[in-house]
Formats: C-alpha cells, sequence, structure tokens
C-alpha cells in the first residue's frame, strides 16, 4: 500500500469515525432490506441484520479466533465476539479508530477483542492463525486486490472460512466500462481514498488462484442500496451538519458525495459484492 493512499486512508477515518459513530452509530457498513431491498427497518437493525445474513449465506455457525480486516470502531468485531463467544481481532490503518475500537471492547467487557494498526497487504500474523477472516467493506481501500486476498488465505486456519464483502464495478465481459462509467468511478475514489475497484468475477478469479474451496459469490447490490437514502436523509439533520463543520474538509467532502453512491446503485455501475470460501 502506497505511503500515500494509506496515509490519506488513515486520515479520512481519523477525522470522520468520531461523527460517524456520533450520527449512526457503531456500524461503519452498509444495511440490509430484504433480498428485494423493500423492506422498511430501523438504519442501525438493517446494519446488524446485514452480519446475520451474511453469516447465514456463508454458513457461518461458530467461530472460536476471529480476525476483522478493515475492523473501523470494531462494530463487527464486538458483535460477532459476542455473538461467537470468540477472540476476535480487528485491524485498521486509522490510530483513532483502533483506540475507539478498544474503548469499546472494555465497556462491552469483551477482554478476548483486541484491536491495532495494521496493513492488511502484509499483515502482523503468523500463518494459520484465524478460523474466520470477516472483511466487510474494506476491499476496495486495497491497492493491490491479490495481495490483500493472499493475505487474508495465509492467516486463515486450514479449514476455516473468509467471508468478504466489498465495492464492485459491475461485469465487464459483455461491455467494457463506458468513459462516463469511469468518470463516475474516479469521482467516487476521489472522495472515499480507494485506489479503484474491480468486478465481482475478478475476485472470484483470484480466490480460485488462492486457492479458495467451497467458493460462493453473490451480489446483494438490490438488497443494500436503499442504506444511501437512508444516510443521506440523516446527513443534513442540524446536528449532522454541526459536526460535519468540525470534522473538515474530506469530511465534508464525503456527506455531500454521498449521492454518487446512491446514483452508482441506480445505474447498476456499482455493485455490492459476496465472496467466501474455505482453506
Amino acid at each position: 500500500m502506497s505511503a500515500t493512499l494509506s496515509e490519506q486512508i488513515q486520515q479520512f477515518y481519523d477525522a470522520s469515525s468520531g461523527l460517524w459513530e456520533q450520527i449512526w452509530g457503531e456500524h461503519m457498513h452498509h444495511g440490509y432490506y430484504g433480498a428485494d431491498g423493500t423492506q422498511k427497518k430501523d438504519r442501525r437493525q438493517a446494519q446488524i441484520d446485514l452480519i446475520e445474513e451474511l453469516l447465514n449465506w456463508a454458513g457461518v455457525q461458530t467461530a472460536e479466533n476471529i480476525l476483522d480486516v478493515g475492523c473501523g470502531i470494531g462494530g463487527s468485531s464486538l458483535y460477532l465476539a459476542q455473538k461467537f463467544n470468540a477472540k476476535a481481532t480487528g485491524i485498521t490503518l486509522s490510530p483513532v479508530q483502533a483506540a475507539r475500537a478498544t474503548e469499546r471492547a472494555l465497556e462491552a467487557n469483551l477482554m478476548r477483542t483486541q484491536f491495532e494498526v495494521a496493513n492488511a497487504e502484509a499483515m502482523p500474523f503468523a500463518d494459520n492463525s484465524f478460523d474466520l477472516v470477516w472483511s466487510l467493506e474494506s476491499g476496495e481501500h486495497m491497492p493491490d486486490k491479490t495481495k490483500f486476498l493472499q493475505e487474508c488465505y495465509r492467516v486463515l486456519k486450514p479449514g476455516g472460512k473468509l467471508i468478504m464483502v466489498t465495492w464492485c464495478h459491475r461485469p465487464t465481459d459483455e461491455s467494457p466500462l463506458t468513459a462516463d462509467e469511469q468518470k463516475h468511478l474516479q469521482d467516487i475514489y476521489r472522495v472515499y481514498c480507494l485506489p479503484y475497484v474491480i468486478s465481482l468475477p475478478e475476485y472470484e478469479a483470484i480466490a480460485h488462484q488462492l486457492p479458495l474451496h467451497n467458493i460462493r459469490t453473490a451480489d446483494w447490490s438490490t438488497a443494500v442500496a436503499p442504506f444511501w437514502n437512508v444516510v443521506i436523509d440523516s446527513a443534513f439533520t442540524p446536528q449532522a451538519l454541526w459536526g460535519l463543520l468540525n470534522a473538515g474538509w474530506t469530511t465534508i467532502q464525503g456527506a455531500l458525495s454521498l449521492g454518487l453512491m446512491r446514483r452508482g446503485y441506480q445505474r447498476g455501475l456499482i455493485r455490492f459484492g459476496l465472496l467466501c470460501g474455505n482453506k
């Protein structure tokens, strides 16, 4: 990961995570609104439902030692640790996020949960360490998608499961991205500190090379797309606007650009891709 990009990601989340928690809570990921995207529910419940739906989809019933790659302020890590009575480790590029996640673990009395600042493309863990590697909306930040998945595979125990969920662009096997689509993606990359995204079939090809076994993929774009309407509606309350002013320009840019993601889903350009498999 280039120093410039990793610093940008760190600064983005250092600046914005406190506001996100204040306005939207501890889960820094999409919500699940039913397979057809029509279920009406509280945003936080939708985010918890996404975690549960992913576990059901991947067939995860138990876990003893979990790695959360791109853990944010510990939303998924703490939820999974509590659900499975498991040891959990979260990594992030943001010291602010790692510190807040550690605070939240202490508040929840989850002493077997730890958080550290680490690069997902060069993880400080031994081979074959975790029986569940969980990456929920962090792959889009990775400049080397293959290296990222290789590292997830390396630290996964034989028989363990990888669940990766990430922003993708539409498949390009039938038609390449248009110039307008490429510009739309570049605008998203610039605002959210992303190097680039790839399609779900490209991720699946990498997974086969690792080689993961029992590979499954799914596109849940329809199920999660309503999330951006909910976030946009809540971003322009007096409380949120005051928080934005205090959080700084990069966070303000991110809020003003929420519509880029909503339009990306509407036009079928942005896809919410799922991949799971066993080592």
